[in-house]
């Protein structure tokens, strides 16, 4: 008789807590003041993964959705739903289509924020590509190259992308 060995237990599944509403507006104060090593691990311990390698911004922001979203509740059912039915009008009902973005440019809308030499520089991603001070780009590498002089690239710059080494 064969024997096998028994199967490695599976880890528990990952509980996140709840938060008390009453503790929502001193957490979300908090956010801008905290350290980029503790906004990550509030990531890690609210949403269960790693945070993802976009800006500081993006990160408070993020956190604050979830912050209210684990104290007040989340998207409504029928919300979700209605968000399905606009989805399956523009794609014809292909989920594995809805799913995938077309690139892995931030959402339209997403405002990019870095600083350069003691300047504040905004850029503000479009569905052509981007705005820079009123003016459309096509890639953030040009807007990287119209704010430093110099070719970087723009993913890179921006802090979207981590320098290869």
């Amino acid at each position: 008789m064969k024997r096998t060995a028994p199967a490695e237990p599976s880890p528990p599944p990952l509980i996140i807590p709840a938060i008390p509403k009453q503790d929502v507006p001193a957490r979300l104060a908090a956010l801008p003041d905290a350290d980029i090593r503790d906004l990550k691990q509030q990531w890690r311990s609210l949403f269960g993964t790693e945070p993802p390698p976009y800006n500081r911004r993006f990160l408070e922001s993020r956190l604050a959705y979830r912050i209210q979203e684990l104290a007040y509740g989340g998207v409504k059912p029928e919300t979700i739903a209605r968000l399905e039915a606009l989805g399956e009008q523009i794609d014809g009902g292909n989920i594995t289509l809805r799913r995938i973005r077309q690139d892995q440019r931030p959402i339209v809308g997403t405002r990019l924020i870095r600083e350069y030499q003691g300047t504040e520089h905004v850029v503000t991603v479009t569905r052509g590509g981007y705005e820079y001070q009123g003016r459309p780009y096509q890639s953030l590498s040009a807007i990287a190259r119209t704010i430093t002089g110099t070719r970087w690239n723009g993913w890179v710059f921006f802090g979207l992308r981590k320098a290869s080494a």
